[in-house]
């Protein structure tokens, strides 16, 4: 029988998981398919359930990746700490429905990512952002051994705003990752509000942002002599690690 994988969140027209998945189980001869489940409410997933009994595991995106959580069974040490699951893993049966168990693979794939970059001078970091993909980022630099402060456009609880990022604050954090949807297609005149100028070759720029390929963050900071990366690899590695979650 046709193994079935799927996505739920809402709205899916620029759903990068489908293709990928399809793509994969084509090349590798897989007996599967992975079906998009634009749900309007995270409360669907039941009806998702109920109707697909051959489903196997399931990507959850926003705006579920928290709303998702009261209607799981069992967290991950990751997810829990997170705050976010966007992978469910089937786990037998339970009340006449699979067991439902959530995992972040967001985590695996940033940390796999960014740690070949990561050198001596990188000990601290500033993630722009505080949704659902800073949190993920966040813990994922913790257990890579760096501090870590969030950015808010606005004063939050242990969070610096852009106006507090002073000539002394840059050159403490050389590590940072763009966490917003600033500078995504098709807004890929605009950029994160940080001073440009006092970056370095030291800093480190990361987007979690992939279309465009390079974003005027990266080219800012590539120009101050900064190293850059974006978020495609995390992309294609947090796939990886759901396709390994659902199979293990």
């Amino acid at each position: 029988m046709k193994k079935k994988y799927g996505l739920i969140g809402y709205p899916l027209v620029h759903s990068f998981s489908k293709s990928f998945f399809n793509r994969k189980f084509d090349s590798e001869h897989i007996d599967a398919e992975y079906i998009n489940f634009e749900i309007a409410d995270v409360r669907e997933l039941k009806n998702v359930l109920r109707d697909n009994p051959d489903l196997c595991g399931l990507n959850v995106t926003l705006p579920y990746k928290t709303a998702v959580i009261p209607l799981l069974d069992d967290l991950t040490d990751n997810a829990r700490s997170i705050g976010a699951v966007n992978v469910i893993k089937f786990r037998g049966r339970h009340f006449g429905r699979p067991r439902l168990e959530g995992h972040n693979s967001d985590i695996t794939g940033f940390k796999e990512s960014i740690e070949p970059l990561l050198g001596p001078s990188h000990r601290k970091a500033l993630i722009l952002g505080t949704g659902g993909a800073s949190k993920a980022v966040f813990h994922g630099l913790k257990q890579l051994g760096l501090g870590a402060t969030y950015v808010s456009r606005s004063r939050k609880p242990a969070c610096l705003t852009y106006a507090d990022l002073t000539p002394k604050v840059m050159e403490q954090y050389t590590v940072i990752v763009n966490a917003t949807p600033v500078g995504m297609y098709p807004k890929a005149d605009e950029c994160p509000d940080i001073p440009y100028d006092l970056l370095t070759p030291s800093h480190l720029l990361y987007d979690l942002l992939y279309n465009p390929d390079e974003t005027l963050f990266m080219r800012r900071g590539r120009e101050q002599g900064a190293e850059v990366k974006n978020g495609l690899e995390m992309l294609l590695l947090q796939a990886f690690a759901a396709w390994q979650i659902w199979n293990s």
